[in-house]
C-alpha cells in the first residue's frame, strides 16, 4: 500500500514539475461569452476557487501533531508539499491555458490529466486526515476533493465530446479532399475542332475555251441559209 502511494505520488511530481517549467501564457483576447463556453469557464472559475480554498485549507494542518507513526506523517507531509506546489503553481497555468483556447484539445487533455493526479494524491492525503488529523481537517478537504472529481469529470465529459466532434470534421475533409482527388484524375473531354479538307478530290477542273478572234455568236447558228434567187430574163 505504502509503494502504491509512493508511486502516485512520484507521478503526481513528475506532472506538477513538467506544468510549472512552462511559462505562463501570453494574455489572451477576450472570449466571447456563449453558450458552447459558458460551461467550462463556469467549472474554471470553480476550480481556481477550489484550488485556493484547498491550499489554505492544508497549509494550516499540523501533520506533526496526527496521532501516527513516523513515516505516515512523513509521507503525508510529502503528500501535502507536492499538493501545495501544483494548486499555486502547476493548476493556475494550465487553466490559463484552457481559458485562452477553449476549444484545443492538447490543453483540455493536460488539464484533465492533470486533475486525475491531483485528485488521486489529495484522496490519499484526505483519508490520512481523516483516519489521523482531527475532523475539521478531513471534513474540510473532503468538500475540495468533491469539487475537484465533479470539475473533472465535466471537463472530460467536454473532451470527450470534442474529441468526436474533431473527428467528424476530420472525416468530413478527408472525404471531401477525395472526391477532389477522383474528379482531378479523370482527364476532360477535348474540345470539338471543325477540320476543312482543301485536299484534292479527284475531279479535274472544267476549262472554259475561249472564243475565236473575229467571230461573232449567231443566234441560229449551225442552220445553213437558203439559196439566192435566179434572175429573170427581160422581154
Amino acid at each position: 500500500m505504502r509503494s502504491l502511494a509512493s508511486l502516485i505520488l512520484l507521478t503526481f511530481i513528475a506532472i506538477t514539475t513538467s506544468a510549472q517549467v512552462q511559462s505562463p501564457p501570453p494574455s489572451p483576447s477576450p472570449v466571447p461569452d456563449n453558450a458552447v463556453n459558458a460551461a467550462l469557464f463556469s467549472d474554471l472559475d470553480r476550480l481556481q476557487s477550489t484550488a485556493s480554498q484547498a491550499n489554505s485549507d492544508i497549509a494550516r494542518m499540523h501533520i506533526d501533531k496526527w496521532k501516527a507513526d513516523g513515516g505516515t506523517k512523513q509521507q503525508s507531509q510529502a503528500n501535502a508539499s507536492s499538493l501545495q506546489r501544483n494548486l499555486t503553481s502547476a493548476l493556475p497555468v494550465l487553466i490559463a491555458s484552457v481559458r485562452s483556447a477553449p476549444q484545443d484539445l492538447t490543453a483540455g487533455f493536460k488539464l484533465y490529466r492533470n486533475l486525475n493526479a491531483l485528485y488521486d494524491v489529495l484522496a490519499s492525503f484526505t483519508e490520512a486526515a481523516g483516519a489521523f488529523g482531527p475532523k475539521n481537517d478531513f471534513d474540510a478537504l473532503a468538500q475540495q476533493l468533491d469539487a475537484i472529481d465533479s470539475v473533472r469529470r465535466d471537463i472530460g465529459d467536454r473532451l470527450e465530446g470534442l474529441a468526436t466532434q474533431t473527428q467528424t470534421e476530420m472525416n468530413q475533409l478527408r472525404a471531401q479532399v477525395h472526391t477532389l482527388q477522383q474528379q482531378a484524375a479523370v482527364p476532360a473531354e477535348p474540345p470539338k475542332k471543325v477540320v476543312v479538307d482543301n485536299a484534292d478530290t479527284g475531279k479535274k477542273p472544267v476549262h472554259k475555251k475561249k472564243p475565236v478572234a473575229g467571230s461573232t455568236s449567231q443566234p441560229n447558228a449551225g442552220v445553213s441559209a437558203p439559196p439566192p434567187a435566179a434572175p429573170t430574163k427581160s422581154q
